[in-house]
């Protein structure tokens, strides 16, 4: 069962800037995720939030790339949905290994909210919509927020 398992997690964000980073695709979805992500960071308190659109899931890593140095966090949200063809293969892991990439080498946490769907359904039931029974803009968003935290603190103890 998806989210079986998940940790409440709570994250402290006050005086930190975080960007959002959404692709185009599938409207109705990412305007879940979305929401859900700009939901997260306000209980959060981060209030310094930008939302940078792009036109698809493979050109998350490129955008978080070029805007990590400018934030304490990202949140990467895309949607990609099984056809009959072996793109859904090639963007899933190019997005997954890219975002990764970006966080791994600039040091900026980055919440991965990135659905990778065999249906429809399935993304509509993770995008947070009235209805779903996640909420993976949430999710990525207050796990970014959560690990810039962590990482403030273990680098304040080092100060």
């Amino acid at each position: 069962m998806a989210g079986h398992g998940s940790p409440t997690i709570t994250a402290h964000g006050a005086g930190m800037r975080v960007g959002i980073v959404a692709a185009s695709w599938h409207t109705r979805v990412m305007d879940g995720l979305i929401d859900g992500a700009q939901r997260a960071l306000a209980e959060s308190d981060v209030s310094d939030v930008d939302l940078v659109r792009v036109p698809g899931t493979m050109e998350l890593p490129v955008a978080c790339s070029v805007l990590a140095p400018h934030y304490d966090g990202l949140v990467a949200l895309g949607v990609v949905v099984r056809g009959g063809t072996p793109h859904f293969e090639y963007v899933c892991a190019g997005a997954t290994q890219g975002i990764t990439d970006v966080s791994v080498r600039t040091g900026v946490p980055i919440g991965f909210g990135v659905l990778t769907c065999d249906s429809d359904e399935q993304a509509l039931d993770r995008a947070g919509l009235p209805g779903s029974s996640e909420d993976k803009g949430h999710e990525a968003a207050t796990a970014a927020v959560a690990t810039a935290a962590a990482l403030r603190t273990a680098l304040g103890r080092f100060a």
